[in-house]
């Protein structure tokens, strides 16, 4: 992406006079019609001819369960907030009920657009030997599998279940598929309707045996096969349906016991108002009628589909042994330095600070830090915040060791991380049983902040060592997601994270802080602060920019700030995976602001910020940032975030010369936000380059450049010295100027 051309105030670059941006509408886009853009970005990548098919597949598995949360979450609050009569507006002035309206077109849309992707990539399967059948399209000895099949590991499943007076409507349970009969039998005389629901411990998909991969959806075998659910009965019609709930948790400030409280939450989660009633095409008539009087969901959020229901589960498909089919093998790097300690992480550390860059290096550095504190005989203590931290967790794992080998080991446990409550509380109980003292947070805040902090007795007294994170300590996450861990001894740093700890176990708001910023207390003052030095550079005639990456920006403040700096000057390149509220290079408002989005291999998730500070960006003047949040107000208001300067030359230079450099020039993966709200794919037939084949992913000569590629293919400078300059890491430019 090259550079634009900075438009200074007062100029008679561009339209003159500028257009008036009084309304929202002109200023703003709407949160959640920005979400549904960003994943109609991820839909296209299951349609992006230049992946292999089966990755293909895994991105229109990845869309549905993208849509089906949503759902869930986002159009259930404001069908909520209509229901309660709240005016709340958008962020572009929308009422809920406007939102909803434009939310549901694009809803329907997308869902076509996913069904036309699965039929497409069936026919390119079905050439490369994945057959998603239809019975029908069997043989009969595949048939004859698929009966025995039903016989023995399905039928003892299923609970087939009437509907009449006698046997009210079932309950069906959030993202809960079933299919409904209207049945009749002439002796004795008898016509009902009857429901069976598709057992959750029974597979979605069956594989048939043989050498050539054959799948068949369960809910076509319980069609296909249902004479053998209903002996006796003449079948006159069916219909195959899916029904997602409201799942947002709000939780109440009186409640006494969180723990207890989110237990009960969940339990009404999955019983919570339907939102959104999914039918096949050919559901019969009376069926359809009776699902839609059960389920009293919106008309206009009722969707037939000629295809599949529940699309989210394509991923099992995806599990098909098939490399030739599937992204090239990656195994991540572990960080050199540590290695050259003789695996030791505290020695590496107390000589310099580090970052690993995941999923490109290892999340077991992180693992290992743990480890080694909770068997080091020199640790006291370790704290440690919890977010996120999957089913299988070595990060829990070295934390209940800590306490077993007698150290003093505090965990901030986040109860209010969505659809992980409940693995989080599991977590939880294993930790206080081992002898952890557990910490919940703040009541009527998030701990999203990601930290911990080890203390250890050393011949010169005790010496702190921080981890500070921009994602999860969840180790499938970080295989797949793009974060930073920031690895340090900094006395200041270790003084500031035991204040944010005290801040989050015993409301002790940190004074006299160092070095980070915490929101909900000073984050958005201190970007405010670094924003508005720049405003100064650039109209005392020094150089200045921002460079910014981020999942998503919807904060009002911090947007009208980013416009006040382009208005003033300043250059602004952002990198926005997700939501983006901000209009990008409109006229006399944000000229100088470009926005592109990453979709690819990897999902892009760390946050960072960096400031020109009177040189041009890149430069080892500039002052960088990375941090947990982002720009989003339930960041900066209303969770515990915290934001870290990177002060290390060589940590300075990976973050903003490599990881920030190498986003910016990425061409191949990138979608351009243009001045109308809509995003362009900045490279559409651009050639696609594996690691290791020579092309795209060096220093941005070739034709593309490929980010994800890049970092595969070429180590990070952190903790490797004299890296750079050895030539051990080919040197990024800008293609307009060299700046690295």
């Amino acid at each position: 992406m090259n550079a634009p051309e900075k438009i200074a105030p007062g100029t008679g670059s561009g339209p003159a006079p500028g257009p008036s941006y009084d309304s929202p509408a002109s200023r703003y886009v709407n949160r959640e019609l920005s979400w549904l853009s960003f994943n109609r970005r991820v839909l296209a990548e299951s349609e992006n001819a230049r992946y292999p098919l089966l990755e293909r597949l895994r991105f229109l598995s990845i869309s549905a369960s993208n849509l089906d949360e949503f759902t869930m979450v986002r159009i259930a609050g404001l069908e909520g907030q209509l229901r309660l009569g709240v005016e709340t507006t958008g962020i572009d002035g929308r009422s809920p009920r406007e939102q909803l309206e434009a939310i549901r077109e694009q809803v329907l849309a997308v869902e076509d657009r996913q069904q036309a992707s699965l039929q497409n990539l069936r026919e390119l399967l079905r050439k490369e030997g994945i057959l998603i059948a239809n019975i029908d399209e069997l043989g009969e000895r595949q048939k004859a599998w698929l009966e025995k099949y039903f016989t023995t590991d399905i039928l003892p499943l299923i609970t087939p279940q009437a509907i009449d007076p006698a046997h009210p409507f079932p309950f069906v349970q959030n993202m809960g598929m079933g299919a409904l009969f209207r049945l009749k039998r002439a002796k004795p005389k008898l016509d009902l309707m009857e429901m069976v629901l598709i057992p959750a411990a029974a597979p979605r998909f069956v594989r048939l045996p043989g050498n050539k991969a054959v799948y068949v959806a369960i809910e076509k075998l319980i069609v296909h096969f249902a004479s053998e659910i209903f002996p006796g009965f003449k079948i006159l019609g069916d219909g195959m349906f899916r029904v997602l709930r409201d799942s947002d948790i709000e939780v109440e400030e009186e409640a006494e016991d969180l723990v207890r409280y989110f237990r009960t939450a969940i339990q009404r989660r999955r019983r919570g108002r339907a939102v959104l009633l999914e039918l096949d095409d050919d559901c019969d008539a009376q069926a359809e009628t009776l699902l839609r009087e059960e389920f009293n969901v919106d008309s206009a959020m009722v969707v037939k589909s000629g295809g599949m229901l529940g699309l989210r589960e394509l991923s099992a498909i995806c599990r098909e042994p098939r490399p030739d089919l599937k992204f090239p093998p990656f195994s991540p790097r572990f960080p050199e330095r540590i290695l050259e300690h003789d695996g030791d992480c505290f020695s590496a550390i107390k000589a310099k600070d580090i970052v690993v860059h995941h999923p490109y290096e290892s999340f077991e550095a992180v693992v290992d830090f743990l480890r080694q504190a909770a068997t080091d005989p020199n640790v006291v203590s370790i704290k440690q915040t919890l977010y996120r931290a999957g089913d299988q967790s070595p990060v829990i794992a070295a934390l209940i060791d800590a306490a077993h080998n007698g150290k003093a080991v505090t965990a901030v446990v986040e109860l209010k991380a969505r659809f992980d409550e409940e693995r989080n509380i599991r977590w939880a109980s294993e930790l206080e049983r081992a002898g952890v003292q557990v910490i919940y947070g703040i009541m009527e805040l998030k701990t999203h902040a990601k930290i911990s902090l080890i203390v250890r007795r050393e011949e010169d007294g005790y010496r702190t060592y921080c981890h500070f994170g921009t994602g999860n300590y969840h180790p499938i996450n970080a295989k797949i997601y793009t974060d930073l861990s920031f690895f340090t001894a900094d006395p200041a740093l270790g003084r500031d994270a035991a204040k944010l700890f005290n801040y989050v176990t015993g409301y002790v708001e940190p004074a006299n802080v160092e070095q980070i910023a915490v929101s909900p207390l000073n984050m958005g003052e201190t970007l405010f602060a670094l924003i508005d030095r720049e405003i100064a550079n650039e109209r005392a005639g020094k150089p200045s920019g921002i460079w910014v990456k981020l999942n998503s920006i919807t904060y009002r403040p911090l947007i009208d700030k980013l416009y006040e700096a382009s208005q003033a000057g300043v250059e602004i390149r952002m990198v926005v995976r997700g939501i983006c509220s901000l209009r990008a290079g409109l006229p006399g408002l944000s000229e100088n602001i470009q926005v592109k989005s990453i979709i690819g291999r990897f999902l892009e998730h760390s946050r960072i910020w960096c400031f020109a500070n009177g040189k041009e960006l890149p430069s080892r003047q500039a002052k960088v940032f990375i941090t947990s949040a982002d720009a989003m107000s339930r960041n900066l208001e209303r969770r515990v975030e915290v934001m870290v300067p990177i002060t290390n030359k060589t940590v300075h230079d990976q973050v903003l010369g490599q990881v920030m450099l190498a986003n910016m020039l990425d061409t191949e993966q990138s979608w351009e936000l243009c001045p109308n709200g809509q995003y362009e794919r900045m490279r559409e037939n651009g050639p696609h380059h594996r690691p290791g084949d020579g092309g795209g992913d060096g220093g941005g000569d070739g034709d593309g450049f490929n980010c994800h590629h890049y970092f595969m293919s070429n180590p990070s400078l952190s903790g490797r010295g004299a890296a750079l300059e050895a030539g051990a890491v080919p040197r990024l430019k800008l293609k307009d100027q060299d700046k690295a």
